[in-house]
C-alpha cells in the first residue's frame, strides 16, 4: 500500500482530477463497441472510484 501525505489543496485538486476522468470514462465505455476494451475501460473506472473512496475517507478521517 501506498501512502500519500496531500495537504488539502492537493486532496481537491486530485479529487477534480478523479472525477473528471471517472466522468470522460463513462463516456467512452458507452461509446466502445469492442467488449475488451469496454471491460479494460470498467476495470480501469474500477481502480479510479477505489483511489477517489479511500482520498474522500482519509478527508473526512482528517476533518476536511
Amino acid at each position: 500500500m501506498v501512502h500519500l501525505d496531500l495537504d488539502e489543496k492537493e486532496k481537491e485538486v486530485l479529487a477534480a482530477v478523479l472525477e473528471r476522468s471517472l466522468a470522460d470514462l463513462s463516456y467512452e465505455i458507452a461509446d466502445t463497441d469492442r467488449k475488451a476494451f469496454r471491460d479494460e475501460l470498467k476495470a480501469k473506472r474500477d481502480v479510479l472510484s477505489k483511489v477517489l473512496d479511500a482520498l474522500r475517507k482519509a478527508s473526512g478521517a482528517s476533518g476536511a
